[in-house]
Order: structure tokens, then C-alpha cells, then sequence
């Protein structure tokens, strides 16, 4: 398939649907730097543009040199967040990026890419029999939780638990029986006590404000509290753009990156964040179209997980700053500021997209032992 081929099969749709979310997400930068385009917005734009032609690039290439790379891309991530742990840069009291010269990468973030193409190649290799093995589960159990130990060391513990959801999703997706996930539900829910007491003191601080925000409005509940009142102070239709008065007067936290949404809702209301939900909706719907026309295992694995990590993105952050969650770092894809989230979101995009492009190839399914499937 030639290039011009590979650009007629791009939904260009959906491409201005993305360009739309980049574009909200710097009208609200705007706003947060009380109309100046320093230091987030711009930022924001010239990184989208560069990213947007990665994101095209991404797409065009054969999703076969995914499929290959796919091992190779998830260790060497894995390395650089072991390299995290000896040289990481501290920001914001935890240890997550490492300082490549050209940028400030946060591994973490990338490895959400990078482990769910790595399952997406192992479930390939595999019938259906043997992912209801539980020996065949082991090395993709492993897959999954070595970057979330490594993560949860940061500590991160918003990122850990989105690597650790992710990936179950994608074992359920692969065709996991559901036993096996409560099995590992209640093992989990009996290990709780034991690591309520691992937890950094600021990491129980935010469960206990979740669970009653009022017990400390001026100290870890601070966040919550100023977001709901944000929130609240949006009504239906919202205080007009530049208008909002929770974030101007700087009583919001954190409004350029984990509280962005909040912003929005007190300068848009409630139809503001709801036209912002309804075009998240839209890229979701596109991702799991484009998993259930894909004629190759890969693609579809591929696809499905890489929408489920954008659509917990979207919940967890969303949800956190309504308090129906406790407040963890998971920014809004292309709306909030930072470089490597965006480059995360737009290699995600580029992914979904290169899985329509491509859906018609077919890609050999060779068992572990190296026979056909």
C-alpha cells in the first residue's frame, strides 16, 4: 500500500476532532495564565504541532514494525524507569522523570503505551486455550507488574493503579475467564490492611480526605474542596471565559495540569464540560470501531487497550476532581499541560489510527512454541 493509499483510509474526521481537544486544552492554558500565552498555551500549541505530524507518522507506518518493535520498545522504557530510580529528576516531592537533553521524559507515561503493545503482541501468540492456562499468564503478569512496582517506588501511585487497570483490562479483553480476576480481587482486597501501612503518610492523607473531605479543608483537603467549589460556582452555563474566579484568583490548585477540567466547568458550566465529554465520547466510539473491523489479533488487542487507557484517563481525572475519587496525578489528554502526556495521547492516536489504516493486513499468529495458530 503506497503512502497516498495509507492517507485516504486516515479519518481526517477524527484527526480535527483531536486538533479540537488540543485547541480547548489551550484556550483553558490561556485562561490559566490570565490571558497570556506564556508559559502554557504557546508551549502547548508549537508541542501539539511537532506531535501532530509524529502522530501522522505513527499512523503510516506498517503495523507489522509495531508488532516487532513491540518487545523492544517495552524494555527499554522498563530500563529508563529503572534509570529513574539512580538519576531521576525530583519534581512536586517524587522522583518520575529522567533528563534525556532534549526533554524532561516521564517513563511512567510512556510505558502505558509501551506495555500495551507488548501484551497486545504476546495474547497474539496465543489460542484462546492456552490464555485460560495459568502457566501462560506468568510472563504477562510480569509485563504488568514490574513497571507498576517500579512506578508505585516514585511513588505514583495514580500512575501504578492505571498500569495495573490497563492491563487487566486487557487480560479480560484476551479472553482471561472471570474467575481469575475475582480470585485476584479478593486477594487483593485481603492484602489492603497490610498495604494501607506502605503507603507514604500524604498517599493515606488523600484516601482519608476522599473518604471525608471536611476533616481538613485547609490542609490535604484543600484540593478537593476549592475544585468543588469551582464547580459549583459554574452553574449550567458557566461564568464566561476568563471569568472564573476560583482559578484567577488562584484559591484552585494545579489548574493547568490535574484540575484543568474544573477550570472549564467554572468558565463553561455544566454544558461546557459536557460538549468536552461528548468529543471524548466520539474518540472512544471511533477507538472500539476500529478494534471490531480489524481482521488481524494484534490490531484489535491493540486498539481496544489503547481506548480503555484513554478512557481511564479521562474517567480518573475527571472523577477526581469531582471527589468521587481520591485525588491522584492523571492529567486530561491534550487539555492538560505537559510534554510528555501529550506525547503519550498522540502516540495513542497515531496507534488507533495505524490499527484502520492497516486492518486489513495480516499478521501470521505463531503459537509460543512456534507453530500456526
Amino acid at each position: 500500500m503506497s503512502v497516498v493509499q495509507k492517507l485516504l483510509q486516515v479519518n481526517w474526521a477524527v484527526v480535527l476532532l483531536i486538533c479540537a481537544l488540543a485547541g480547548i486544552g489551550a484556550g483553558m492554558l490561556y485562561s490559566a495564565a490570565n490571558a497570556n500565552m506564556d508559559p502554557w498555551a504557546e508551549r502547548h500549541l508549537v508541542r501539539f504541532g511537532v506531535l501532530l505530524v509524529l502522530m501522522i507518522g505513527v499512523a503510516l507506518t506498517d503495523i507489522r514494525v509495531w508488532f516487532r518493535v513491540a518487545y523492544p520498545a517495552y524494555f527499554v522504557t522498563l530500563l529508563l524507569l529503572i534509570a529513574v530510580e539512580f538519576k531521576g529528576t525530583v519534581g512536586m516531592g517524587a522522583q518520575r522523570w529522567i533528563d534525556l537533553g532534549v526533554i524532561q521524559l516521564q517513563p511512567s507515561e510512556v510505558m502505558k503505551v509501551a506495555m500495551i503493545l507488548a501484551l497486545a503482541r504476546y495474547f497474539h501468540s496465543l489460542s484462546l486455550e492456552d490464555v485460560r492456562r495459568p502457566l501462560y499468564l506468568l510472563f504477562p503478569l510480569f509485563l504488568v507488574l514490574a513497571p507498576a512496582g517500579l512506578v508505585l517506588k516514585q511513588p505514583d501511585l495514580g500512575t501504578a493503579t492505571m498500569l495495573t487497570l490497563v492491563g487487566g483490562a486487557i487480560f479480560l479483553l484476551a479472553g482471561v475467564r472471570w474467575w481469575k480476576f475475582l480470585l485476584v480481587g479478593a486477594g487483593v482486597g485481603a492484602a489492603l490492611p497490610v498495604a494501607w501501612n506502605f503507603l507514604h503518610q500524604y498517599q493515606k492523607n488523600r484516601v482519608l480526605t476522599f473518604l471525608d473531605p471536611s476533616s481538613d479543608p485547609l490542609g490535604s483537603g484543600y484540593h478537593i474542596t476549592q475544585s468543588k467549589i469551582a464547580l459549583g460556582s459554574g452553574g449550567v452555563f458557566g461564568r464566561g471565559f476568563l471569568e472564573g474566579t476560583q482559578s484567577h484568583l488562584n484559591f484552585l490548585p494545579e489548574k493547568q495540569t490535574d484540575f484543568i477540567f474544573t477550570m472549564l466547568a467554572e468558565e463553561f458550566g455544566m454544558v461546557g464540560g459536557l460538549i468536552l465529554l461528548g468529543l471524548y465520547l466520539l474518540v472512544f466510539i471511533y477507538g472500539f470501531a476500529v478494534a471490531l473491523t480489524c481482521n488481524n489479533h494484534f490490531g484489535r488487542l491493540l486498539a481496544l487497550g489503547l481506548t480503555v487507557n484513554l478512557f481511564f484517563y479521562v474517567f480518573i481525572n475527571i472523577a477526581m476532581v469531582m471527589g468521587l475519587l481520591p485525588v491522584v496525578g492523571i492529567p486530561l489528554p491534550l487539555v492538560s499541560y505537559g510534554g510528555t502526556a501529550m506525547l503519550t495521547a498522540m502516540t495513542t492516536f497515531g496507534l488507533i489510527i495505524c490499527v484502520r489504516v492497516h486492518k486489513d493486513i495480516s499478521i501470521p499468529r505463531r503459537g509460543l512454541q512456534g507453530e500456526v495458530i
